[in-house]
Formats: structure tokens, sequence, C-alpha cells
């Protein structure tokens, strides 16, 4: 009956990382090795490298934005390409000319939970000998599963320089690659200009999100935070525009208006005898830091004793309040327990149900169109 059924779908599991469906039926194991017979490097066909996976409109096929573009793989852009160097870190993210500041704050948060990134960025890729051929994969959650998309490392360049995500290091790949197959599940990189730093978390996590509008903040917010960090949850914040001229406007803090940046961390320093709550925040763009209170170079900056503290939260790191007072909210992620494997950290409980709008029975909407819901 009623209770059997839903005995059962309380036991359903969010479908684990290695039983990912596979995005358009592409097998990335059986590509690659296919590859790797043959001696060629992986060409794909469903996201081909024309200007039909750069846009529709501001990068469509006779805009003016993508004159000038080619695309190339990591091997002919340097004679030494890796796929990660030294670890993925928050540092590794730069953006380029596309307006995903949200999906790069979210990379960057990503890249302090190893478990949850390896979830993304599976192991086992590189440009080593007898591995690569030309083909890569991630993984993201798209409506209630893991999907596996496989793409080609054939980037988009102009004047010898990714045009879009490219990792500090000039030699590492991974983020551009990571760019390249959210792009082609969204159908182009286009698609990926505007959006919220939440949509991010949730696609690389299958997490449920929260957001904090900061001019009313919980009293407890701080303490939330903290919380939240030790969950191993994905934090983002931004500041609200109240007019579109005002989008990516610079404050006198070099904080940027309707630009989403990560949260990476929190501290409390001991500052003239109270202690201080300080909030780490990185710009995706790598640079436009933070220029008010708490950076090293500030007045605020404490004797050397205690920069070690500070070490862990600079370059940006405004303190709590002034982070109340610029920024507009705050977006939470929290992962679900599947992406939870460090057993240091808190875990939340998860029951997932799966359902569908059916006409006539589940269906709703606005009563202006009844017929739509009949």
């Amino acid at each position: 009956g009623v209770n059997a059924v839903n005995n059962k779908q309380r036991q359903r599991r969010a479908t684990s990382v290695t039983q990912a469906r596979r995005y358009l039926k592409q097998d990335f194991e059986q590509l690659r090795q296919r590859c790797l017979d043959t001696g060629r490097l992986f060409q794909d066909d469903t996201f081909p490298a024309l200007p039909s996976s750069l846009g529709f409109n501001e990068l469509g096929s006779g805009s003016y934005k993508i004159r000038g573009v080619t695309w190339q793989r990591p091997t002919e852009l340097t004679c030494d390409p890796e796929f990660i160097v030294s670890g993925a870190s928050r540092t590794d993210i730069c953006q380029g000319a596309l307006g995903d500041c949200w999906l790069l704050a979210a990379i960057a948060s990503l890249t302090l939970n190893e478990d949850v990134l390896a979830q993304v960025v599976p192991h086992g890729q590189s440009f080593g000998d007898g591995e690569y051929a030309g083909i890569f994969h991630f993984q993201f959650w798209q409506f209630g599963e893991w999907v596996d998309v496989v793409i080609d490392d054939r980037l988009p360049v102009r004047d010898g320089e990714l045009l879009f995500v490219h990792s500090a290091e000039g030699s590492e790949f991974w983020s551009a690659l990571l760019e390249k197959a959210y792009a082609k599940l969204n159908g182009c990189y286009e698609a990926l200009s505007g959006g919220t730093t939440t949509e991010g978390f949730e696609d690389f996590t299958g997490g449920i999100a929260e957001v904090h509008v900061l001019s009313k903040p919980s009293p407890h917010l701080f303490r939330i935070i903290q919380k939240a960090q030790s969950r191993g949850s994905l934090m983002g914040c931004s500041i609200d525009v109240s007019w579109s001229p005002d989008s990516e406007a610079v404050t006198s803090q070099k904080l940027v208006k309707g630009h989403a940046y990560s949260v990476t961390g929190t501290a409390e320093v001991e500052y003239r005898g109270n202690m201080e709550k300080l909030i780490r925040i990185r710009n995706p763009w790598g640079q436009v830091e933070w220029t008010g209170a708490w950076t090293l170079s500030s007045a605020d900056a404490p004797p050397p004793l205690r920069r070690q503290a500070l070490a862990n939260v600079t370059p940006s790191a405004p303190s709590f309040s002034d982070f109340l007072r610029h920024y507009s909210r705050l977006e939470i992620c929290n992962l679900t327990p599947d992406a939870l494997t460090d057993h240091t950290l808190s875990k939340w409980a998860l029951s997932k149900f799966d359902g569908s709008w059916r006409r006539g029975s589940t269906a709703g909407g606005c009563r202006n169109y009844p017929s739509e819901c009949s």
C-alpha cells in the first residue's frame, strides 16, 4: 500500500558518482581506449569546435566578440601541459571573457573539499604519455542524478590565450576543461553568462542551498558560517545592484557590485584586548581585492606574533562587521551525506523522493491559465 511505497522511496539514495549516467550515452573509458588504440586524439562531435558551441547571441557566429577565436588543445598552447599542478586550489581559477563569475566562485569553494572535488573532477586524468588521448570527463548533479560529461580538450583561444576560464598557473588546464564540460551540459558557453553561485553549488554537489540576506542577518550568523565550514558546506557571497549600469562597478573598498565571490575561511584573532571575527573572501577575477581593514598592509595589521592566524584569511579578509556592511547576501550549500566521506565532519540526514508534474494531476501554476493545469 501507500506506506510500503513511502518506505521504498525513503530507502532510495541519490545515485552515487560511480553509477553516474553517461551524458549523451558517451562512455569515457571506451572512447579513451579507442583513441589510444588508434593513435588519434578525441574529437567530440556532440560539442564541436564551432561557433555554435560558443554561443547564440553575443557569442553567436556573427558576433565581433568571437572574431579571431580558434580552438586549440593544451598541447598546442604549451610544451608541458598539466591537468592539475600540486593539487587543485582556489587560486587556480581566473575569470576570462565570460560573465560566469558565479560559476567560478562555486569552483573556488569546491577546491576546499577534496572529496567533493573528486566527485566533479574524477582522478586519473592527465596529459602523460600512454594516458593522454585528447579526452576528459567531469561529473555534475542534474535533476536528481549524477551525469558523466565527456569532452575533447579543444579550447577557445584568441591571440594564444584561453578565451574563458584559465589557471593562474599557465600550464594547468583542469579549470578550463571543467568549464567546457559544464558549457556542454548547458548547451554552449554563452549559456553560462549570468547565474547564481547557488546553481553551481547544487550542480557540483547535489546539495541543498540556503540564502541569508545580510541587511537582516541572524544574530548567530558567524556561528552558522563556522558550523557550515565544519560540515564541509560550500559558501559564496555577492553585492546586489540597484540598476543595470551599476553592475560590476567597483566600490571604494575595491568590491565589485553584481559579482560573485567565494567564502573560503573564517578566523578569530585577538586585537586590542578583543576577539575580532574575520572572514576570507576570494574574487574569481584573481585581482581587485578588498583594500579596507584587516589586510596585512593595512593599519589594522596585527603584530608579528599574531600575523600567522591572520595569514590564514588573507589577502581579502574583511572583518565580519565590514562583511555585513558591504555585502548583500550569503549563499550556503549544505552537502548531502553521500558527499561527506570525511568522518571528522558532521553530516546531514537525507531523504530523496522522485516525482513528476502530470497534467490534470500534480501540475500546478498560475490560475490565470487553468488550461495548463488540466
